[in-house]
């Protein structure tokens, strides 16, 4: 997990062209999404933190965004339903 008021913008870049970059969270929420995503764009930067994976996400206790990923929501709903 890297905290995006960690590093500067040209990081950000390489590692997003490098795929080391992947997914982007609200360590407020804890929740993780695509970094597309329009309600990922509005959050503010001391709350974003970016993820290599789905399941680096999910280790740190972050759930699906239920806009970009309703399949994985859904699946993490009927998961914590149980």
């Amino acid at each position: 997990m890297i905290r995006h008021t960690d590093i500067s913008v040209t990081t950000f870049k390489k590692l997003f062209r490098n795929d080391e970059i992947c997914f982007g969270g609200n360590a407020r929420l804890k929740i993780y999404g695509l970094l597309n995503c329009k309600s990922g764009k509005r959050m503010k930067k001391q709350n974003r933190v970016f993820f290599s994976s789905a399941k680096e996400a999910i280790q740190y206790g972050y759930r699906p965004c239920g806009h970009c990923l309703k399949k994985e929501y859904k699946q993490w709903i009927y998961s914590t339903q149980k």
